[in-house]
């Protein structure tokens, strides 16, 4: 799917009609999860991965604030009433070595079937990521707009 975002508002709309559809039960079964649902977020700096995390988040529940975990690489979020238990946000923008996830718990993360992993710069850990659902984030010709397209 491919989508033309005028501005934060249509964002919005993209992370929280997202949110839906990977919520659903029929999704689980669709995408054969045993493991982990991992989300990679794909894009340049400044092209809207964060902000639409902060919608899918929000669609989810999550009253935090969320900020890319650029230096603490990892935030989970506990989730009440949703298909998931934890939306794991990881920004592997600062990771140098695929070893260092590894170091933070990575296999056991991506093994429960509850977690909802997102992760920001997912190419820097190409290696160890699983099977996954991209979402790439272009820059548009305007400013404001962004192309985002979900695999």
């Amino acid at each position: 799917m491919e989508f033309l975002s005028k501005n934060v508002k249509e964002t919005a709309k993209i992370a929280m009609d997202f949110a839906t559809s990977i919520n659903e039960p029929a999704f689980a079964k669709s995408f054969g999860n045993a493991k982990a649902t991992v989300v990679g977020l794909y894009g340049e700096l400044g092209s809207g991965k964060t902000t639409f995390m902060k919608f899918l988040a929000e669609s989810l529940g999550v009253n935090e604030t969320i900020q890319s975990p650029t230096f603490v690489i990892e935030k989970i979020y506990e989730l009440v009433n949703q298909s998931f238990q934890h939306l794991i946000h990881i920004d592997a923008y600062r990771i140098e070595k695929e070893n260092e996830m590894i170091n933070l718990g990575w296999q056991e993360i991506i093994a429960d079937h509850k977690n909802l992993i997102c992760i920001e710069w997912p190419e820097r850990i190409a290696g160890i990521m699983p099977e996954h659902i991209k979402i790439f984030f272009n820059h548009s010709g305007n400013e404001s707009e962004r192309k985002i397209k979900i695999e």
